[in-house]
């Protein structure tokens, strides 16, 4: 079931960029513009966010309205304006192993001379329209208007929290890791992951479908929990994943300066020389391979690895304590269940 849900996220997909013309015009106003959002758009990905709002939502109806993918799509498209905003703020090369939507401007760029802007100017307002077509795509479903007009607000919700998760974190990253506490990074990873991929996607596919307050609670509980245990997987593939596999630079967190849970287990199991070292590899504004490289053999030596996977484990138990208790559709919460192993087999 879950196959064919994301399948028909992939031919909303397709719809989507072939209706592109006919419902904005962007390519009479710029091609370039049209061009670059097809292609981002349509770029391989897992879909998480939308499958899990189609599931939010047909876990509690059984008549699902006109236009549920187009709808569902806001959430893939969110998170594109997300990724798109994050690369350029991360400056990161790639994305879904390609050049990021900056880099890919900059490209374009490089034809001209004597501009006056760049390729990251660009990609900032591409970002903007494509956050504009998100809220566009949302409204298509054809429910009801009091549930549409609250799922709406939880969505855009999703974009608050993650823009303050990626305003904190950045505040974060001129503190030291002596400075920050555990419960910091929670706070980033609870506004920059869990939010807008787990929380957000399935607490608006419930209020469209009309699910009661106690239960989109208990989803948001639910999210937390998955979110927090999502971003903590990710910063372990960031570390030690490879490039072709993550689709993205591999140890970007490292060279950003990110104050990541896996970098904050390793410095306080480390000595004060290696504290010390790992602090001033943080402070350096392009650090180099072989400080990266020597960063990564001791968050391996301190035992973050295990202790990581550990909360994983923990995190995942206490989602299926809380979806347990869910009224669901069966058949939607074993989907549900099923999905979020999945997605967190380290």
């Amino acid at each position: 079931m879950c196959i064919n849900i994301k399948n028909r996220i992939e031919a909303s997909i397709a719809r989507f960029n072939r209706d592109l013309e006919a419902a904005f015009g962007l390519a009479r106003i710029s091609p370039l513009l049209s061009k670059t959002i097809k292609e981002f758009i349509a770029r391989k990905g897992k879909r998480i966010r939308p499958t899990l709002f189609v599931i939010g939502y047909l876990g509690y109806t059984k008549k699902p309205a006109q236009n549920l993918y187009t709808s569902a799509l806001s959430l893939e498209l969110l998170h594109n304006f997300m990724l798109i905003h994050d690369d350029i703020i991360d400056k990161s090369a790639l994305r879904r192993g390609l050049p990021s939507m900056h880099k890919m401007l900059e490209t374009h760029l490089g034809n001209y001379k004597d501009k006056k802007f760049n390729g990251q100017d660009l990609a900032i307002v591409v970002g903007d329209i494509v956050y504009a077509m998100a809220i566009h795509a949302f409204l298509s479903i054809k429910e009801d208007w009091q549930r549409k007009e609250k799922a709406l607000k939880k969505f855009i919700e999703a974009a608050i929290y993650t823009g303050s998760g990626e305003f904190v974190e950045l505040l974060y990253g001129m503190k030291s890791l002596e400075e920050i506490k555990r419960s910091d990074i929670y706070k980033v990873y609870d506004l920059k992951t869990a939010h807008y991929t787990f929380c957000s996607p399935l607490a608006v596919g419930a209020i469209l479908a009309g699910a009661g307050e106690n239960e989109v609670t208990k989803l948001i509980r639910f999210g937390v929990c998955l979110g927090r245990a999502f971003q903590i997987k990710d910063d372990l593939l960031d570390m030690f994943g490879k490039e072709k596999e993550i689709g993205k630079s591999a140890l970007g967190d490292l060279k950003e300066g990110k104050k990541t849970l896996l970098l904050w287990h390793a410095y306080h199991n480390s000595t004060s020389k290696n504290k010390h070292y790992i602090n001033k590899v943080l402070a350096k504004n392009t650090p180099g391979r072989h400080d990266l490289l020597a960063i990564r053999q001791l968050v391996l030596r301190s035992g973050a690895l295990d202790c990581l996977r550990n909360d994983i484990e923990r995190l995942l138990r206490q989602a299926r304590t809380i979806s347990a208790h869910l009224a669901m559709r069966k058949e939607y919460k074993t989907l549900l269940t099923g999905l979020s192993q999945k997605l967190l087999t380290v």
